[in-house]
Formats: C-alpha cells, structure tokens, sequence
C-alpha cells in the first residue's frame, strides 16, 4: 500500500468569494463549485475549500449543556494552513505580492528557512495560511 498526493481542505465561511478570491488574487481555477465545496487547480496543486459557516453556536445558551459539534462551525472558518511546494519561489513571490495577499508580517521577499526551504506566507480572504516553498537542498 502506498500513499499519494495531500490535498489541503480550508475552512471558508463563504465558498463562492473565496473562489473568486483564489481565481483573482492567487491565479487558481475552478474544477468544481457550488455553496458548499470547490475543488481548485494552479497547475499540479490542488485545494480544496469547504463552507464552514454553521452560526448555530451563537445562539445556545449554555455550551457545556449543548457543545458546539457541528464540525463546519463559522469560526474555524480561516483557520487553517497549508504547504505548498513551487519550483519557482522568487517568481511567485513576486507575482502574489502584486495581487497584495502576502502575510502582514512578510518580510519583503522569500525566506532561506534552517530546515531547507525558501519560502513565504500569504493569506486568503478568510485569512488561512498558505505557505508556497521550494527545497533549496
């Protein structure tokens, strides 16, 4: 038995933005869409987004008595992260800073890490992580 390819799935509150979002600012196309989930493709990578907007838990009184378990509760909506590796870090650097989605906290270009990789971070609309790397081993 062997395992394959990892595709992330991010939570989003509203499907059909943050596809537009990923299609405008992030260069990916849609494979499939609809209000709950979207399959989208840049390339070889694939991401998954999925509606996390169950506003149920804000109107229960007592949580302890009746937990929050829905699993698609609004606000694990951007809160995930996810890797994605580039054969050309400094190309995209550049292009996803002129489409303004890279991290607040971006340094002003790609980072050499101590674990072998250059990379940098970005956030979607709803404010998941996604880190694109390059092995430089």
């Amino acid at each position: 038995m062997k395992l394959s390819t990892t595709v992330p799935a991010l939570p989003v509150q509203n499907v059909r933005e943050a596809v537009a979002f990923y299609q405008r600012r992030l260069g990916f196309s849609v494979s499939y869409a609809d209000d709950r989930f979207a399959r989208l493709i840049r390339d070889e990578a694939e991401v998954h987004l999925w509606a996390a907007d169950d506003q149920s838990w804000r109107q229960r009184e007592n949580l302890a008595v009746e937990p929050v378990r829905s699993g698609a509760e609004s606000f694990i909506a951007g809160t995930a992260s996810c890797r994605i590796a580039v054969d050309d870090v400094d190309g995209l650097y550049a292009e996803l800073a002129a489409a303004a989605v890279l991290h607040p906290n971006d340094p002003g270009s790609a980072d050499d890490t101590a674990w072998g990789t250059r990379e940098f971070a970005a956030l979607d609309n709803e404010g998941n992580l996604l880190t694109f790397w390059a092995s430089t081993l």
